[in-house]
């Protein structure tokens, strides 16, 4: 019979060995946030300076009024010769400042940038 030596890499060699990337230098990608807080920087801006928005709503109707506060689910919109209006947020098709051309999409914050 013949006496072989077990062969076993030492310690200092596998931790060498597990600290190197298996796949070269690339690094790997980053995840997203998932949220990014534009939806909330865009309210606090328009509710501190008071700016006159109408906000379009999935039926297709428009509503002209200044935003009070906002939470997760709805927007609450301060009208002058009407009522308040609590809106959830997933019947606003789109929102642009009043004194905006409706066909320009410069400051316009859409269903699915309010989602983020």
């Amino acid at each position: 019979m013949v006496n072989r030596k077990l062969i076993r890499p030492s310690l200092s060699d596998l931790r060498e060995q597990q600290m190197q990337p298996k796949f070269g230098n690339a690094q790997r990608k980053r995840v997203p946030p998932e949220q990014t807080n534009a939806e909330q920087y865009y309210y606090l801006k328009q509710m501190s300076s008071k700016t006159p928005m109408v906000i379009k709503l999935a039926d297709g109707e428009l509503i002209h009024g200044v935003i009070e506060w906002y939470d997760r689910a709805c927007i609450k919109v301060n009208r002058d010769a009407e009522p308040n209006l609590l809106i959830p947020k997933q019947q606003i098709k789109y929102m642009y400042k009043e004194n905006e051309v409706k066909g320009s999409d410069e400051n316009v914050l859409t269903s699915s940038e309010m989602e983020e």
